[in-house]
């Protein structure tokens, strides 16, 4: 958590945790318009590569290159692509399973509440018995907007220094 959050716990926290799972079922669900109800329409939605590196040099991550650089208007695009017969990346559509845990809550001090989550996404394709298995960490602000929450900045952390799927089509 930055130096300027305060951890808490409580009422916050049950709203935040409330909020993670109901993305997840969304998404789990292949519901991606409603879970583009409680995205801002300033977010920054950030996978950065991850280079493996010696403790001396850092995490390894490079925050100027990603995987993926998103904004509103591409993860619009992205779900209106799914809403057509033209998704032929995700068609049929991967079985996709988020499960969210250690989160961690903190109120920033313009009212913007600061998560951190791991996510461990499970996915599986067509008749393929190998599932596909991806972990990180998840680095997300919340921001109010007439009484809701919406996600406003996503970065997702992944333990992997090489994505072995076919696609980035889900959402992390």
């Amino acid at each position: 958590m930055t130096g300027q959050a305060v951890r808490i716990g409580g009422e916050l926290w049950c709203e935040v945790a409330e909020w993670l799972y109901r993305e997840a079922e969304l998404l789990d669900g292949g519901r991606e318009r409603d879970w583009l109800a409680m995205v801002s329409r300033d977010v920054v939605y950030q996978v950065p590569v991850r280079q493996t590196v010696e403790r001396a040099r850092g995490s390894g991550f490079l925050e100027e290159t990603f995987h993926l650089d998103e904004r509103y208007g591409s993860l619009e695009s992205r779900v209106k692509r799914n809403e057509t017969e033209f998704a032929w990346a995700e068609d049929p559509p991967s079985r996709v399973r988020h499960f969210v845990t250690n989160i961690r809550v903190a109120r920033l001090t313009d009212g913007d509440v600061e998560v951190r989550s791991n996510l461990l996404l499970y996915r599986t394709r067509g008749d393929n018995t190998v599932p596909q298995l991806l972990a990180g960490e998840r680095h997300d602000v919340l921001t109010r907007v007439n009484g809701a929450l919406l996600l406003r900045r996503r970065v997702v952390r992944l333990d992997v220094t090489a994505i072995g799927t076919h696609n980035l089509a889900m959402i992390f």
